[in-house]
């Protein structure tokens, strides 16, 4: 088996190489890009993250690629239509950061609720008065958890520690789970209005695409707060800035963002104009990183040490599995 593992960091080598001997294992830092896929167009198997671009230019490089094995839950970044038509099958890490994540929200909102940041940079300075950092008790709010999968039942779990009302919203809600938590399913649009923090846990699917825009952020309260660590296509970026604007939306904090890579990278800028990128969407972008009501972390939310080891755990059985012909992890 021939396999190329990109974005990869030196301490996840040794684990790949643990596979099997007498397998062709080449490695790099980067993500892959249709620009340096040559050097790795006879590998059967790839692995990356979510930072590679893994449309159809760039897998059409690899004439015998029969495996995907991304370290993320989600695969939005993969052109599944080419796969299939290609018979080249995708492996995921269904779960691994349910509590990681669910618990960075709740880093977000305490923040938000806080004023943390603004405070330790205002005490860093010397300054330790307290004028504009008088927060909120997270005690009797209402939670809207969107979403009541794997990492939003962990979040409803925290909710209740914190003595919060939760009200879900689910396409497929479980009563069964709704009954022994202690938490009621309600509609899309009682959740949105009735709900002082929104919280995002969808997939990213074309029916999800800005689940939040003008249409829905109408409906909120006055003062809402808004946290994203699902993905950043689920909000409508240009929407929630006139919300912000008008005072709709009091406080965001977000993990994602729409064309993330771009926006992390200014000179990506150019590149970007070059391939008539959605320009407004990244100007949108940058406005956002700059607002003081805006708390944004670089996709951080899965980063921790036991998260992040069974990603690669995970990964490696899903390669292992791909080898011996089973299916483990199939998402196609």
């Amino acid at each position: 088996m021939k396999l190329a593992v990109f974005e990869v960091e030196e301490w996840e080598r040794p684990a790949f190489e643990r596979l099997d001997s007498g397998h062709d294992i080449r490695f790099t830092n980067e993500p892959l890009t249709e620009e340096n896929a040559a050097p790795y167009a006879d590998v059967d198997v790839i692995s990356t993250f979510i930072w590679s671009e893994l449309d159809r230019k760039t897998l059409s490089r690899f004439g015998d690629l029969r495996h995907i094995a991304t370290r993320s839950t989600g695969y939005d970044h993969i052109d599944m239509v080419y796969c299939a038509e290609r018979g080249i099958s995708v492996s995921n890490v269904p779960t691994y950061g349910d509590n990681t994540v669910a618990e960075h929200v709740f880093g977000l909102l305490l923040a938000m609720s806080h004023n943390l940041v603004d405070a330790v940079e205002r005490t860093r300075r010397g300054d330790f008065s307290q004028q504009g950092l008088r927060g909120f008790d997270l005690k009797g709010k209402t939670i809207g958890v969107f979403g009541t999968g794997s990492i939003g039942r962990y979040v409803i779990d925290i909710a209740k520690g914190f003595h919060m009302e939760v009200l879900a919203f689910d396409l497929h809600p479980r009563e069964d789970l709704a009954r022994r938590i202690g938490f009621k399913y309600v509609s899309l649009e009682e959740a949105l209005r009735k709900s002082d923090v929104i919280t995002l846990h969808i997939p990213a699917i074309p029916e999800t695409y800005h689940f939040l825009s003008d249409r829905e952020f109408a409906m909120m309260k006055e003062g809402v707060v808004v946290i994203n660590t699902a993905r950043g296509i689920l909000i409508d970026i240009q929407a929630l800035l006139r919300a912000i604007t008008s005072g709709k939306v009091a406080a965001v904090g977000l993990d994602v963002l729409p064309e993330e890579p771009t926006i992390r990278e200014e000179a990506e800028l150019l590149r970007s104009i070059a391939q008539k990128k959605p320009l407004d969407v990244l100007l949108a972008g940058h406005i956002l990183l700059r607002l003081r009501n805006v708390i944004i972390t670089p996709h951080s939310a899965f980063n921790t040490t036991e998260a992040v080891q069974r990603i690669l755990d995970t990964t490696i059985e899903n390669i292992a599995a791909f080898e011996r012909g089973e299916a483990r992890n199939k998402v196609a």
